[in-house]
């Protein structure tokens, strides 16, 4: 009788390494499910219509560089979709800037410079690190993604967490696929 109590006490606490696992959100991540949760926007972005040349490990965008790591896919298949380019993050810094409630002097000082949309400019980053947030995405139509961006203007890393939305996907969609088929309508930035 122990040995059958054993064996089916063994087989329960087995049972969840054979399942399947989950992604759970960390602590870091209460932030980005509250801002999900609460400061969501849905937009359309555009995708990238001007010449896009790829090299080794980077992509140009008209005049402006990203650098990625090859061994990233998702951040690969998003740069060469050309769902994320430089334009669109320095458009999306300035929207940001211009949209915050934040410190009123600081935005004045801004507009009376000559060119101060230059100072929020994207080029020469390094987008690495792209993964899925399963946690985040509740619906098989749209997808959220987290990438981590160095940029050699600030010592701190940057957190991009881009939505795709793909109306033609299901829950057996590939990532790569997912990706390919979407449009990129959210984005959300922090820093780390």
């Amino acid at each position: 009788m122990k040995l059958i109590y054993t064996i089916s006490l063994s087989l329960f606490l087995s049972a969840s390494v054979f399942g399947q696992k989950t992604e759970k959100a960390g602590p870091k991540d209460k932030a980005v499910i509250e801002h999900f949760k609460n400061d969501y926007k849905k937009k359309n972005y555009k995708k990238f219509n001007g010449k896009m040349t790829l090299n080794d490990n980077q992509i140009l965008f008209d005049n402006k560089i990203i650098f990625y790591d090859k061994s990233d896919k998702i951040t690969e298949t998003m740069l060469k979709e050309g769902l994320i380019y430089p334009q669109l993050l320095t458009e999306f810094q300035v929207d940001k800037f211009e949209n915050e409630d934040s410190d009123r002097t600081q935005k004045r000082f801004a507009k009376i410079q000559k060119n101060w949309k230059d100072s929020f400019e994207v080029n020469n980053i390094k987008l690495s690190g792209g993964s899925e947030l399963i946690f985040l995405s509740t619906d098989e139509k749209v997808r959220r993604f987290k990438v981590v961006c160095k940029d050699p203007k600030f010592p701190n890393l940057m957190i991009y967490y881009f939505e795709l939305t793909d109306k033609n996907a299901t829950k057996d969609t590939s990532v790569q696929d997912f990706i390919k088929n979407s449009k990129l309508t959210h984005i959300f930035q922090r820093t780390e």
